[in-house]
């Protein structure tokens, strides 16, 4: 018989050496709406770092990323050093961050930070793109306008997530409340 996951209810005691979580994953993996109600069961700070970085540039990603993707990732790079300054913290990176060499040291060297891969299959997550699209006229993801590209992009970054993760969820078949609580009980066994 196995031992009910911890919820907010049953709260778990973390390693004191745990500062921050950072989920990572491809687009619509659920990084957000996980690390959201994640957060919450925690007690911590959520933080989007999309929306960090808006908020540090007073501009959108996408016209951030229109100036030229090379000046977009040195800032991006500044916010999520930025954001990986902050303790009890759940930080909900965008697909592409781990790419960039500098992102991966930084999320290696930080002490403190437990790296978690949300996976799923690139037609799962590109559906739930495309359902959040239709429900949410302002989301709209202009990468997936090809889904050939999208779908080069996802095979890409495998690797990379694989690779600096020290967790891996698969989220596939999981609700979002089910992905955070399938994340706490793997954290009780820290």
């Amino acid at each position: 018989m196995t031992a009910p996951a911890p919820t907010a209810a049953t709260p778990i005691t973390l390693p004191a050496t745990l500062k921050r979580i950072v989920l990572i994953g491809f687009m619509g993996a659920g990084k957000t709406t996980v690390g959201r109600l994640l957060a919450e069961s925690l007690g911590w700070e959520f933080l989007d770092l999309d929306a960090h970085l808006e908020a540090r540039a007073n501009a959108t990603i996408p016209e951030l990323f229109a100036i030229s993707e090379p000046d977009f990732r040195r800032l991006e790079s500044s916010a999520l050093a930025n954001a990986l300054a902050r303790t009890e913290t759940v930080l909900a990176l965008g697909g592409g961050t781990p790419e960039q060499l500098t992102n991966r040291l930084l999320l290696e060297q930080t002490p403190g930070t437990l790296v978690i891969f949300l996976d799923a299959p690139f037609p799962t997550l590109f559906d739930r793109c495309m359902l959040q699209s239709f429900a949410s006229p302002d989301h709209i993801r202009p990468v997936l306008a090809s889904p050939e590209e999208a779908e080069a992009r996802f095979h890409a970054r495998q690797p990379i997530y694989r690779r600096i993760a020290a967790v891996t969820i698969p989220t596939a078949d999981l609700t979002p409340a089910d992905g955070a609580s399938t994340i706490l009980q793997r954290l009780s066994l820290l």
